[in-house]
């Protein structure tokens, strides 16, 4: 990946290496079975020729920094690695970002930014997951607060804006990790603007150096700064990009959807949006200073730093960090039975940036206006999908796991879950049941305390189509739904299989949140009529090859898990 930059304006190349060089960027070659749609979002089914125009005095847009080049792909005009912070390398380390320093002339942004440094995923080491999700890793670097814009028009039209944000916990990931994030087929879909970020993680984000000097003070929140920044960037330019700034939605999955939910509770973060989306995020939970001191305290003592050398953290390699991070969360961590430990990067509630955990035990009254989208897969992590020997677990495996995570309950939790789920595997029983565990309780007590502020809808879904890719093992795994989000399934066909099948539930469930981020309410003419949530019969969308709308199919379940957590 090269870094982008500023060209002379005027400045004359062939159109061959033009397109070469938007090739570079975006991969020319449409994906087969894309639709055509017009602003109503009606579709077709059949093939997109791949047009690419990449010339001078094309799409560029002013921006407050300057003017930006992108190029325009299958009548998208897409714009990769748009700077919206400056550099956070040495002494802008663990600072607030500034603004970018403008540029003259005109900038090229055909090609994604830097993205963030970041330690090595568990799953490289394991060639199915690898396989499903087609990781992009990119160019890790300290400038990386970069957006990138998909855009169908260029004319000033206030389209709403779809802002989406990466999932990786708070310690991975980028916009282009996963081809399901690219925004062309979104766009064009729905007739918006598509933009996703950027933004410090892990060490470089989230490190709690506030006993270290006043200017640390913010340290321990400022890739959720950074975020705050980008949609400023969003508020101030993307009209020039024929976008609304005043009809932004947020949204996001894993980790995205829980940034999504401390965005919704940062006041700083106030007005910048206006709807929002949480895809298998609603863990509602952040640091308490304690924790998040004792992490970078953990750290600074690996690489060898005092409170008097403090200064040193700037100049130390971004390797040394990393492997730093790594260490002191080997050294910290507490696994829990059955289960995901505690995450030992994630903000931290410091009474000021972010005043509250988020969502717990109360719903932030700052966004009580917000109308919110909010849901789960319904296998989420399941051993199958990367392990075929997980498919064939017994009966006495899958009690072991509930008996260690349900205790007491464990019997009563499996026989209340195949009641639900009749037929089910002893893999898919304990799927679900981790489903349960970690997301969807926390889903439903988000959308009843959103609710209960009485001042804007929430909509409840499950996704639980199961892919037919490797036999069906992976089932409606975590991150499974993206495609679909994004109404990429040949893009995606690794993890969806491709076809009439996934591509007729996408554009169920792409024009369901096009409809969100357009009104705040999901509903079109492919779905049954989807109710806003009520807490006494907790109506649930559930998307699958047929979709239909059950009232809480799971109430006595997750009530049963509930009463094990507490015993």
């Amino acid at each position: 990946m090269q870094e982008t930059k500023a060209i002379k304006e005027g400045g004359k190349f062939s159109r061959r290496e033009l397109l070469s060089a938007a090739a570079a960027a975006g991969g020319m070659m449409a994906a087969p079975g894309c639709s055509r749609s017009g602003p109503s979002g009606a579709t077709g089914t059949g093939p997109i020729d791949p047009v690419v125009v990449a010339l001078d005095n094309h799409a560029v847009v002013e921006t407050t920094a300057g003017k930006v080049w992108g190029f325009t792909r299958n009548g998208i005009h897409t714009f990769l690695g748009i700077p919206y912070g400056a550099p956070t390398a040495g002494k802008a380390r663990f600072q607030r970002a500034a603004k970018p320093e403008p540029w003259a002339g005109v900038r090229t942004t055909m090609h994604y930014g830097k993205v963030c440094p970041q330690g090595p995923r568990a799953g490289w080491n394991n060639d199915v997951e690898a396989f499903l999700m087609q990781w992009d890793d990119g160019q890790p670097g300290e400038d990386c607060l970069r957006v990138n814009v998909w855009t169908p028009g260029l004319d000033n039209r206030k389209r709403p804006v779809m802002f989406w944000i990466h999932g990786g916990g708070y310690q991975a990931g980028s916009g282009q990790e996963l081809p399901a994030y690219h925004g062309e087929n979104l766009a064009r879909r729905g007739d918006v603007v598509v933009v996703s970020v950027n933004h410090r993680l892990g060490v470089f984000g989230f490190l709690n150096l506030a006993e270290y000097g006043r200017q640390y003070e913010e340290s321990a929140n400022v890739g959720m700064l950074d975020l705050v920044l980008a949609l400023e960037w969003v508020r101030d330019n993307i009209a020039n990009f024929g976008g609304d700034a005043g009809n932004v939605m947020i949204f996001g999955q894993s980790g995205g959807g829980g940034k999504v939910n401390t965005l919704m509770t940062m006041p700083e973060a106030r007005g910048l949006f206006h709807k929002a989306a949480v895809q298998s995020g609603s863990l509602l939970m952040a640091a308490r200073p304690e924790e998040s001191a004792k992490f970078a305290a953990t750290v600074l003592s690996i690489l060898g730093i005092g409170k008097s050398q403090i200064a040193r953290l700037h100049e130390v390699p971004v390797e040394a960090l990393l492997r730093a991070q790594v260490e002191a969360q080997q050294k910290l961590a507490t696994p829990q039975p059955g289960g995901l430990p505690r995450p030992l990067i994630m903000p931290t509630v410091d009474g000021k940036v972010l005043p509250s955990v988020p969502f717990d035990p109360v719903a932030p009254e700052i966004s009580a206006g917000i109308p919110l989208l909010v849901g789960t897969v319904l296998n989420e992590f399941n051993p199958a999908m990367s392990n075929p020997q997980a498919e064939d677990m017994s009966e006495e495996e899958l009690m072991k796991f509930a008996g260690e995570v349900f205790k007491g309950k464990a019997g009563a939790v499996v026989e209340a879950c195949r009641k639900v789920y009749p037929g089910i595997k002893p893999v898919e029983v304990r799927s679900i049941l981790s489903a349960i565990s970690f997301f969807r309780q926390g889903a439903i007590k988000q959308a009843e305390r959103h609710t209960a502020l009485g001042k804007a809808p929430v909509y409840l879904y499950q996704f639980n189509w199961k892919t037919p890719v490797m036999g069906g093992r992976p089932r409606a795994f975590h991150c499974q739904e993206l495609p679909f989000v994004f109404y990429n399934i040949e893009r995606c066909a690794n993890s969806t299989g491709g076809g009439a099948e996934p591509r007729a539930l996408a554009a169920k469930i792409s024009d369901a949140w096009i409809n969100f981020a357009r009104t705040g309410d999901p509903n079109h003419s492919g779905l049954p009529r989807w109710p806003k949530f009520d807490p006494a019969t907790a109506p649930v969308m559930i998307f699958d090859k047929d979709c239909v709308v059950k009232p809480d199919p799971e109430r006595e379940l997750r009530a049963l898990i509930e009463e094990a957590s507490k015993a």
